[in-house]
């Protein structure tokens, strides 16, 4: 293990060893962070912690299985596998199917997805008879999701004076009993949405304390990431969970704390030295991702926010360029500047698309930057669009799946008892929903006790409904003792689902087959992984071969975003995403763009200082995804709703040290010229030599030795392409093999 601490920095291995009593670890942009987790859980076992005593809770289970994969390698032990290690979620879902009896929930519960989840509201909304522009599912799930993560339940939410009067102002007064009714179809259908996990984990280890001295005899150490993203629930559970031991170790930064329209509450990070006073503060300051350039640019941002923890970072790596400012007369020239400057930089440097990012603050800023580099045919790809486990075909199978498993996941029986098409219609299931309703039951216990003169729906549709749940039981009978993908095949084709799809044969039509069959390849392949199983006993993990189709529902009900990746076939593309969908992510190339007051900081943020210090430390983690260059753009002027309006640049570009800004900008044509301009290319990134004289690049021929101000000397050795277009392979002495643009690669010829 001492071999193992040396590959740690000074501050990393302080805060390693460091294993008893409570401790922060404050871990600034690029400081490794996530490699102070991995080894501080491998030293725990390393001096005798038994590793199904240890809870780490990261951000992501992609992160978590990287890590526990590391793990056993530093420690040379399989048992590591043991360690409770994944979201939040993932951790306290697995105590819910092992505990949540005591609630009133089954094992087997099913987790909705956010669209599960509107559309439950959705209906309720309907069945109330009230105004769905007014009750709109994404304002009323953002209500009770900042509810639940308070921990006020529906009862507490119809009670409490100030949010019954809020929603009366809000014109949405009935919100506390949609509520309501959410929480009893949610508890009807033996399901949870992503906030009753926190929720329900709280009431159990609230409500039942030989649970809570259970879980808290468990776990001697407690090791939680990104704590400053923490949320009142979460708070309060792992208040709970510590108050034995106190052995918690939270890493985070206060000054990449981002999510408080989520409900994270920075407070949980600066309150930590109250809650724990005799804590031990680490700090982790040495960065080793961006150049000093960037880092100093990120310091001289956040020094203007009063509420933070003091920290100077710094790093070893060279100076770097100095940040470019591109000043665009509109939105649409902000797209052509910043996707002409991608192309530059790649040809100039030969580097891969998937160098670049482009970071904004709303989604809805893509459209310049798709638009423009399509036209350079530059590949891109756009995160937080629609992932791979919402699309159509994929919950339509998903479903079925959920239904095996649940048959009370009323979502799920209404998504597919019609799919494929059987002639159970709406007007039908309009009527189960009624007398589900009225009987207090689910629809698929209503369906099990049908006659056809109590619902008024005719004998032909009660036979096909008959039908329909002699297939759903015939698979249920397979469930316990057929391997997942196996079960999964069969109801994929026997449910008439993979017919259904290949007799649509257009591109469509070919493209939902091929992702049925990922969907099918991902069972695969989670079926050929050892599974884990809980000791309920000891709570020591355990594998089991041959994994069934539920463990596999578990398994993906649980994926955050970051957990999927869609694109396996080629991931060399140009990034787009939100600052928010970037956090934990790092690119050599960053285009951070939209840098204009009420639009970053958004209007919508600028309220309070609270609110305002969230805008700059947004702006702060997009600059510290940058490892070589950073680039900054803003239009001066913009389309809002239709309307083209002045843009002042964002207050934040002054609140960096002019020293790390280039001292030019780009200044465009009039603005009733931009319509007729045509793409420019940036300035150049690195500075020629004073006696640097590029040639025409109609004079540059094969077999010509020539020089470029950053690969140096080298023969040119073929050349293709005409005017514009005309490329030259250059073979350099020091740099090897390059193609160049030549009206972008300036060569100076040295000898004809």
């Amino acid at each position: 293990m001492n071999d193992i601490l040396k590959e740690l920095n000074t501050e990393q291995q302080a805060a390693v060893v460091h294993t008893n009593g409570p401790n922060m670890v404050i871990a600034g942009a690029g400081s490794g962070k996530t490699r102070v987790l991995t080894y501080k859980v491998a030293y725990l076992i390393s001096q005798g912690v038994e590793p199904f005593r240890i809870m780490a809770l990261t951000f992501t289970n992609k992160a978590a299985n990287e890590m526990k994969e590391r793990i056993m390698q530093l420690v040379h032990n399989q048992d590591a596998r043991n360690v409770w290690m994944g979201t939040f979620h993932s951790i306290f879902a697995r105590i819910l199917r092992v505990d949540g009896h005591l609630l009133g929930f089954p094992s087997n519960f099913t987790i909705y997805d956010t669209d599960d989840s509107k559309s439950l509201i959705k209906s309720i909304v309907k069945e109330l008879g009230l105004d769905t522009k007014t009750y709109t599912p994404s304002a009323i799930l953002h209500r009770i999701s900042m509810a639940k993560s308070n921990l006020i339940s529906a009862r507490d939410y119809a009670e409490d004076p100030e949010l019954t009067t809020y929603d009366r102002v809000s014109q949405r007064p009935q919100t506390g009993q949609i509520y309501a009714t959410y929480q009893q179809r949610l508890f009807k259908s033996a399901c949870m949405d992503f906030d009753d996990i926190l929720f329900f984990t709280n009431i159990l280890l609230r409500d039942f304390p030989d649970v809570l001295f259970k879980y808290q005899q468990r776990f001697s150490h407690l090791l939680v990431d990104e704590y400053q993203d923490t949320n009142y629930s979460q708070y309060l559970i792992l208040k709970r969970l510590a108050a034995r031991h106190e052995n918690i170790c939270v890493v985070g930064d206060d000054a990449q704390s981002i999510y408080g329209f989520r409900g994270a509450n920075i407070q949980n990070i600066f309150n930590f030295k109250k809650d724990y006073p005799d804590h031990i503060l680490f700090k982790l300051e040495q960065n080793y991702r961006s150049t000093k350039t960037i880092v100093e640019a990120a310091n001289t941002l956040i020094m203007h926010n009063k509420e933070q923890i003091f920290k100077k970072i710094w790093t070893d790596k060279e100076q770097g360029q100095r940040i470019s400012l591109i000043k665009a007369a509109t939105d649409s020239e902000e797209g052509i500047l910043v996707a002409h400057a991608i192309f530059e930089n790649k040809m100039n440097r030969q580097l891969p698309n998937s160098s670049f990012a482009i970071l904004y603050r709303t989604n809805a800023q893509s459209r310049s930057f798709e638009e423009s580099l399509r036209k350079l045919n530059i590949p891109y790809r756009i995160y937080g669009g629609l992932s791979f486990y919402k699309r159509k075909e994929i919950k339509d199978l998903l479903a079925y799946f959920r239904l095996v498993c649940n048959p009370h996941d009323q979502e799920a029986l209404v998504r597919i008892i019609n799919y494929p098409a059987r002639g159970i219609g709406e007007t039908t299931l309009e009527k189960l929903r009624v007398a589900a309703s009225e009987k207090d039951k689910s629809m698929w216990e209503t369906m099990l006790n049908l006659k056809a003169d109590a619902c008024g729906i005719a004998p032909g549709t009660a036979g096909k409904i008959s039908d329909f749940i002699i297939k759903i039981r015939s698979y249920q009978a397979q469930l316990a003792n057929t391997g997942a993908i196996d079960l999964a095949e069969h109801i994929a084709y026997t449910a008439g689902i993979i017919r259904e799809l290949k007799e649509d044969q257009t591109p469509e039509g070919i493209s939902r087959m091929e992702n049925i069959q990922e969907l099918l390849n991902a069972i695969r392949d989670f079926s050929d992984r050892p599974q884990e199983t809980i000791n309920e006993i000891t709570g020591e993990i355990t594998t089991t071969a041959n994994p069934t189709l539920d463990r596999f529902l578990q398994e993906v009900s649980l994926l955050t975003d970051l957990d999927s990746d869609d694109d396996k076939e080629n991931k060399d593309k140009v990034t787009l995403m939100t600052v928010h969908s970037a956090k934990g992510l790092e690119f050599p190339y960053v285009f951070v763009v939209g840098l204009e007051e009420n639009l970053f900081p958004s209007y919508l943020s600028m309220n309070t200082r609270a609110e305002l210090e969230e805008e700059r430390r947004l702006f702060y983690v997009a600059i510290t995804r940058a490892m070589d260059k950073l680039t900054l753009a803003w239009a001066m002027n913009r389309y809002r709703w239709g309307n083209l309006s002045f843009s002042q640049p964002s207050r934040f570009l002054d609140e960096i040290d002019p020293q790390c800004l280039e001292s030019t900008q780009k200044v465009t044509a009039p603005l009733n010229t931009v319509r007729k301009l045509k793409p420019l290319p940036q300035e150049k990134q690195h500075a020629d030599p004073p006696d640097f004289r590029p040639e025409d690049m109609q004079r540059i021929a094969v077999d010509m030795t020539v020089e470029h101000d950053r690969f140096g000397k080298g023969k040119v050795i073929a050349l293709e392409g005409q005017g514009a277009n005309r490329k030259a392979t250059v073979a350099f002495d020091q740099a090897g093999k390059k193609q160049l643009l030549l009206r972008f690669a300036k060569l100076k010829i040295l000898d004809e």
